[in-house]
């Protein structure tokens, strides 16, 4: 069960593995293949368990992510990644986000949480030599808030409107890290409305 629920003392335990679900979600992002194009000739290098290379200068390959950011920081090569995240992304999630209804989210782009952190992690290490990327990563921290905002705020009215089609398409445009909370949500407020309206006389055991 991911929530432990307390009637008999009036308590509910929040789930202790949320910060699980997120880093499995970032372990997967890791270790997902994308594009590299080397920025110049490289031998071969020696990883711990693979070898990645040798590279030539202008040539696209694919790697895991972690070992492109290696590359990336090493100057071998740079990251051409499908749907990645900057601040023209956001804004435009950030729109589309505002057009939905409250009962409905949009499918977010694969991957888009850890992407995001790093988005905001390499903005704000900019920010601190220039103005300009201060500017960008305060209106990129206020739109990711926002998109994060609006977005709990559904998946509560979700989970508690009732029986949710699991594979509909309302649940589908939910990322793992949302179905997680709405999961949670959802047998917390099950639970707790078939507890507050069930008649005394069913309690005197509990």
């Amino acid at each position: 069960m991911f929530v432990r629920q307390i009637f008999a003392y009036g308590e509910v335990e929040l789930p202790t593995d949320a910060k699980k679900t997120i880093k499995d979600a970032d372990f997967v992002f890791e270790n997902t293949p994308v594009k590299i194009v080397a920025n110049r000739n490289n031998k071969a290098i020696e990883l711990p368990g693979m070898t990645v290379g040798p590279f030539t200068e202008g040539k696209e390959y694919e790697v895991k992510f972690w070992v492109a950011e290696e590359l990336n920081k090493a100057g071998i090569a740079r990251i051409r990644m499908d749907e990645p995240i900057d601040s023209k992304a956001l804004n435009k999630i950030h729109w589309k986000e505002r057009m939905q209804t409250s009962q409905k989210v949009m499918s977010l782009p694969e991957n888009f949480y850890p992407k995001l952190r790093r988005f905001l992690e390499d903005l704000s290490k900019h920010a601190i030599k220039k103005l300009e990327k201060r500017n960008e990563y305060e209106k990129a921290n206020n739109l990711a808030e926002d998109i994060t905002r609006m977005r709990l705020k559904k998946i509560v009215s979700l989970a508690s409107s009732g029986r949710i089609d699991q594979t509909g398409p309302i649940l589908r445009n939910l990322t793992k890290e949302e179905k997680f909370v709405y999961t949670c949500l959802h047998k917390v407020l099950k639970d707790w409305k078939e507890e507050i309206l069930r008649p005394q006389g069913n309690n005197k055991h509990d």
